[in-house]
This record gives structure tokens, C-alpha cells and sequence, in this order.
């Protein structure tokens, strides 16, 4: 059989025999063919719903040709959409008109100006000559905000984004301009085109059921419910005069308040500055301190040891405390912690306070026990408490640097502009969890003297209760992970 001469790189020739190339080029098609076939059967593995809607439509297709087809495609897609207007049509139309807007925007807005907007800020890489952008991958919108996933080109990095996200919210017209990362290679770049903290947030509606893995307390820069986490955590909230701090608090109670009725839920309270802020709420405490230091550290004291006769009673038991009418989940919320710590004349009452607080934030959190500390300077000796609070809000504060001293190193870089919130929007903060790189901007529901009034009222652990005022505190799973929720 004839040969035939094959070039292999620039110079050399090869006379290969005919069977050989037949045989290379045989096992060539294979390896492209069976590569092919493993890419097909992983896209269906991980993606059973297409799968088996392809599936369907190829065996109506062969069965009854294209008529069938086109009446399977419209009871496929008519029946759902259907059901979805009746059952939830508010949240079927917002996600309709969200895939629209998601469509329009990425197509009409961002995509004709992309290279512009990455090359006038410096979101390029240049390399022989050639220039690589920023890849535009993904966009959602919703009502309120523009969420851009995009890819980083090798030589930058998520910082690069985080310098240009106030001259990109500028050159977009928005609001403002806040950088996530994804995962290795990407950031989430988030354009709020309107702020919906700019009004006041009425109180929310009282849950029916608590779950302590995220209790409402207000709204989220990008219009969603804003949850706050006090399972396994302990929170602290920072803020100057006038920036809110009530309001956080308040709504976390109005929050637990149908568990705190059920007796599921215990708030020990502790108000230094003589009643002034939490005393409308009294009868929802089931502890409650506002007189002196000897009594906070006695409050302090009790909590410390129902906490260590917990965990001695759950050893080897169970890793997560389940709260119940007669073992409760115990709130522990101090209005103010520098007049428990750095403002204390008396030292051995300091001493007694220091000690107390550090059981409880370091062995409180796994059998029920939570501190929940508002702090207004966070420059006192208070603040080496810090780290012992997974979670953190910061509400509007009068220097820059005191936003890394209650949200760590480097929040405000990451656009924690505390320093800038106006003193008309109190409620306005920055959330910051633990092992969450960015923090996010929330405002906490403002509630009125009468709202309080009418909650403690309503809902004290002594009142009265019949079988339909008891909510269960916790919903099935309960001992499954937390969800994530801030």
C-alpha cells in the first residue's frame, strides 16, 4: 500500500504508511467522540430538570411529529405559569418583569459601553499588544439594584474593582457601587440604581413563627427582608447619638415577641442609663437591670451560671441547645457596654462584669445563651470585645476610622461608608459576618412609644396564653445548619 508524507512541525517530513494514519486518525474520532458523549451525560447529571424536558419533547417530537410538539410546548409552559398566577402571582410577576429588566439592561445599557467603562477605569489588562477587558458574564436586576457578574482578567484582582466602584457608580448614574466576590476569577459588582433606605421602615408585621436563625428587624439596600442571625452568634451594635441603635433593638424584639410570649424565648436586659431607652418594655424581660453596676454584675453573674448548668446538663448530649417552654433561649441585651466595662468606678465590680461577659461570649453561644451589646464610641476600652461578636452592625459613626474599629480591617474600603450616613436617616448601617468578606447595608424598622407599649402589652411571657398563641419558636430541621442570614 501506498505511503504517504506528513509534515510533523516546521522542518521535518515523515513518510507514515496508510494503515498507520487510518489507525490514528480512527482512535482520534474515538477520543473526540467519547469526550463528546462524557460532556453530554455530565450536562444532563447536573442538569436533570432540562434533561428530562428535552427528553419529553424529542419522544412527542417523534411520536406525533412537529403538531405535537407545539401543543405539549404550550400545556408544558401554559398549565405552570397558570398555577403561578394563582398561587403566588406577586412574586411570579416580580420575577418575570426581574428577567425582563435583566434582559433589556444587559443588552441595551451595559453591553454597548462595556469596553468603554472598563477601559476609563483601568479594568483592562495589556499584554503584546492586545488588550483584555473584564468579561460582562451575568446580569440580574431587580427593581432596585444591578448585580454584574463579571470575570477578572489574569493581572487583576477584586481590589482593582473595589478602587474603581465609586467612579463606576458615577459613570452609570447609580446610586451606588458595591464589589462581591464570587469565586476565584469573579466579582459581583452590584449598582444600586435606587435606594429604598432612604424612607422610614414601618415596623414589620409581628412572625407567626420564629426562627432564630434569622429574625426580621428591617430591609436590605436591595429591597429584601433583612434578617438578622442570633443562633450560635452574638451581636454587636455600633452607632453615634441619633443613629438607630433603638431601632435595631426594638425590632429584634418585636422579632421573638410571639417566642418571648410562649416562654421559648428569655430577654435578660440590662439598661445603664437608668430605664431611659428600654424601660417602655419591661414586661417583656424576664430580668431586667437599670440602677448600678453591682446589680448589672449580678444580672451578669445568674447568667453565667444557668450557662454553665446548661452545658454540663447537654454534655455529651447534643451540640446545639433546642429551646423549649422550660429550657429557653436567653437573650442577653446591654444597651450600652462601655458603662458596663470602661465607665465602671468600682473595681471589683469591673472586674466582676469583665469576667462574666467574657464566659458568655466565649461559651454562651452553643447552648443558648446570646449577648446582643450596643456600644456608642467604639473607640473605648470596650472595643478588644470585638472579636468575640461574629456579627456586627454599624450604624452612622463620626470618623472614618472607627468603621474598621467595629466591622474589621479594611470595611470601609469595601464601601462600609459609615462616616457618611446622614443624620437624617437613622436605622441606616453596615452588617458585617463573620467569614463574610464584604458587609452590606441595611436600616432597621422604626417603631413608636405606642408600637412598644402595644407589644409589651400584647405579648408578655405572663399573659394569659391559649393553644393558638403558641408558634412553634423553631421550624422542622431546626438542628440541621443555620441558614445564612445576617
Amino acid at each position: 500500500m501506498a505511503s504517504k508524507r506528513v509534515r510533523v512541525g516546521p522542518v521535518l517530513d515523515v513518510e507514515v504508511g496508510w494503515p498507520v494514519l487510518l489507525a490514528v486518525t480512527w482512535l482520534w474520532l474515538t477520543w473526540k467522540t467519547l469526550r463528546l458523549v462524557g460532556r453530554v451525560a455530565w450536562w444532563a447529571v447536573r442538569n436533570p430538570a432540562k434533561t428530562v424536558v428535552l427528553t419529553v419533547g424529542l419522544a412527542v417530537w417523534a411520536r406525533w411529529g412537529l403538531p405535537g410538539l407545539a401543543v405539549a410546548g404550550v400545556v408544558g409552559v401554559g398549565v405552570p405559569v397558570a398555577v403561578l398566577l394563582v398561587v403566588a402571582r406577586d412574586r411570579f410577576t416580580r420575577r418575570l418583569a426581574d428577567g425582563a429588566r435583566s434582559v433589556w439592561r444587559r443588552w441595551v445599557v451595559y453591553a454597548p459601553r462595556w469596553r468603554r467603562l472598563m477601559s476609563r477605569h483601568g479594568l483592562f489588562v495589556r499584554d503584546d499588544g492586545t488588550e483584555e477587558l473584564a468579561a460582562l458574564r451575568e446580569v440580574r436586576c431587580t427593581g432596585v439594584v444591578d448585580r454584574l457578574r463579571v470575570g477578572i482578567p489574569t493581572g487583576l484582582a477584586p481590589a482593582d474593582f473595589e478602587q474603581a466602584a465609586e467612579a463606576l457608580a458615577h459613570a452609570v448614574k447609580a446610586e451606588d457601587c458595591r464589589v462581591r466576590v464570587s469565586r476565584p476569577g469573579e466579582v459581583w459588582v452590584d449598582l444600586l440604581r435606587r435606594d429604598p433606605l432612604r424612607e422610614t421602615v414601618p415596623p414589620l408585621p409581628v412572625p407567626r413563627v420564629v426562627d432564630l436563625r434569622g429574625v426580621p428587624v428591617g430591609c436590605r439596600e436591595d429591597g429584601e427582608l433583612w434578617r438578622l442571625r442570633l443562633l450560635g452568634t452574638h451581636v454587636l451594635i455600633a452607632g453615634a447619638t441619633g443613629a438607630g441603635k433603638g431601632s435595631v433593638l426594638w425590632s429584634l424584639i418585636r422579632g421573638l415577641a410571639p417566642a418571648i410570649r410562649s416562654g421559648l424565648v428569655e430577654l435578660w436586659v440590662i439598661d445603664p442609663k437608668g430605664g431611659m431607652e428600654l424601660s417602655f418594655g419591661e414586661p417583656l424581660f424576664t430580668r431586667f437591670a437599670d440602677t448600678s453596676p453591682a446589680d448589672f454584675a449580678d444580672l451578669l453573674d445568674q447568667a453565667v451560671e444557668g450557662m454553665n448548668a446548661r452545658a454540663a446538663r447537654l454534655k455529651g448530649k447534643t451540640r446545639q441547645h433546642t429551646p423549649t417552654p422550660g429550657d429557653p433561649f436567653r437573650l442577653i441585651i446591654i444597651d450600652e457596654l462601655a458603662s458596663l466595662t470602661a465607665l465602671v468606678g468600682d473595681r471589683r465590680v469591673a472586674v466582676r462584669i469583665d469576667d462574666a461577659l467574657g464566659h458568655l461570649l466565649t461559651k454562651g453561644r452553643a447552648v443558648g445563651y446570646t449577648v446582643v451589646g450596643a456600644l456608642q464610641d467604639p473607640s473605648k476600652d470596650v472595643i478588644p470585645y470585638r472579636n468575640l461578636f461574629p456579627t456586627r452592625v454599624a450604624l452612622r459613626l463620626d470618623e472614618p476610622t472607627q468603621v474598621d474599629m467595629v466591622l474589621g480591617d479594611g470595611a470601609r474600603d469595601r464601601g462600609a461608608y459609615c462616616d457618611r450616613i446622614p443624620h437624617a436617616l437613622p436605622g441606616v448601617g453596615y452588617v458585617k459576618l463573620d467569614g463574610v468578606r464584604e458587609p452590606f447595608r441595611v436600616r432597621a424598622a422604626y417603631l413608636t412609644d405606642e408600637d412598644i407599649r402595644a407589644l409589651a402589652a400584647e405579648y408578655a411571657p405572663g399573659r394569659a396564653l391559649t393553644p393558638a398563641d403558641i408558634p412553634p419558636a423553631l421550624p422542622a430541621g431546626f438542628e440541621g445548619p443555620p441558614a445564612e442570614a445576617a
